[in-house]
């Protein structure tokens, strides 16, 4: 008997390829949902672990700034290496075997230095990944489109940030506040994220080749035209973005809330932006960058919010501090992908986190010791610089996406 052969239409073929990189997005974000459950637990309670320790306000805010600056810096090496090695997966073991298992092992850290170190092992880890696993989530939400692919894994990856802190929560509550325990329990979500990574790697052995259409630039134009303009603006949100280990001090610090009580209002901000980053993601894909600009000025008043005012009131500037992460993490990174040709888009992302990394930690820095002076300087300071990036939001859509219509 001969079989007939069968012809798939233009129709069922972009079907299959739709699927096909939905199921890849989907990998992605089981690993960053396990992921994030391991070191955003931790981010949720590093802040009172050293002040528990014996680190200043200046010392968490310079080191959480430093440990951005490292968690971006590296990213313009590490996405370099991964465009011209091609070797994806092995960057992203690399990176997330660093990244987790620096996390549990603070449970044996004595002294703030010694935490500190792991802190920064951490930040260093995911410096190694990031670049590799935004461009490989590129190539797939190229299918999907960019705002929705991106705003999908921050939805799967912010569940694991959500529940994260909720478990620390839970432990210190249990065991009255035995940090110890709390971060050794983190080995589990770490082994769970390793093991998937590796069926990923598996089943989906080459994801460069999930991208449908690729961008043909000129050899000698790498970057559209307004990519100067915009990394810029994404340096001045990152510089007057308070870091939620500096808001944990500042709750420690002046007794607003129980130990128990700060992961889980951690764990709000981060299933606010779990739960809008698809969202927005969507509606990127409709409105373009004019999403950016209203959600900063949503979340320009959540450092008076949060540093200068009791609770409720808190709450509410958390949710707001929440919302804004959730555009950083989804929209700001799916602009960058339409900016970038597929062959540069590994060390393109590596760039942009270098530069939004050094503002980051120029800007935490600044505000730690601010803190220590005087929080209205650090409050102002932080506004300031959110008014100045949505200044330099509108003139982009004005002077490159508005032209382009």
């Amino acid at each position: 008997m001969v079989r007939a052969e069968t012809t798939l239409s233009p129709d069922q073929i972009r079907s299959f390829q739709r699927r096909r990189a939905v199921r890849f997005i989907l990998f992605l974000g089981i690993i960053s949902l396990f992921a994030d459950m391991t070191y955003e637990a931790a981010r949720g309670i590093n802040g009172p672990y050293l002040e528990i320790l014996g680190a200043s306000a200046t010392v968490v805010g310079v080191f959480s700034g430093l440990g951005e600056l490292i968690g971006y810096g590296l990213r313009l090496f590490s996405g370099y290496v991964s465009d011209r090695s091609h070797r994806y997966w092995l960057m992203m073991f690399l990176g997330y075997g660093i990244n987790l298992v620096s996390v549990p092992l603070l449970a044996w850290a004595g002294h703030w230095q010694w935490a500190v170190v792991l802190i920064l092992a951490e930040r260093a880890g995911k410096a190694i990944r990031n670049p590799t696993r935004d461009a490989m989530l590129s190539y797939a939400a190229s299918t999907t489109g960019q705002g929705w692919g991106f705003g999908l894994h921050e939805l799967m990856d912010q569940i694991g940030a959500t529940l994260g802190p909720l478990l620390m929560s839970g432990v210190l509550w249990w065991k009255a506040g035995d940090y110890h325990d709390a971060y050794l329990l983190l080995f589990v979500p770490t082994g769970l994220a390793l093991l998937i990574l590796l069926m990923a790697n598996l089943t989906y052995p080459h994801p460069q080749e999930l991208e449908v259409k690729v961008v043909h630039l000129d050899a000698r134009e790498h970057f559209a035209p307004g990519f100067t303009l915009y990394t810029i603006a994404a340096m001045c949100l990152a510089a007057g973005y308070a870091d939620f280990p500096l808001m944990a001090y500042h709750f420690k610090q002046h007794q607003l809330l129980a130990d128990a009580w700060i992961p889980v209002l951690y764990a709000m901000a981060m299933l606010t932006e779990g739960l809008t980053s698809l969202w927005l993601g969507r509606l990127f894909d409709r409105r373009g960058m004019t999403v950016l600009i209203g959600i900063t000025f949503v979340s320009l008043l959540f450092p008076v919010l949060v540093f200068l005012l009791p609770m409720p009131w808190i709450l509410v500037g958390v949710l707001c501090w929440g919302l804004g992460m959730g555009a950083q993490s989804s929209v700001l990174k799916a602009a960058v992908a339409q900016l970038i040709p597929q062959h540069k888009r590994a060390t393109a992302f590596g760039l942009f986190d270098t530069l939004f990394g050094i503002a980051w930690f120029a800007g935490s820095s600044l505000m730690g010791y601010l803190y220590d002076r005087a929080i209205g300087l650090l409050v102002g300071f932080s506004m300031l610089l959110q008014i100045i990036t949505i200044l330099l939001w509108m003139h982009f859509v004005r002077k490159y996406v508005r032209h382009k219509s």
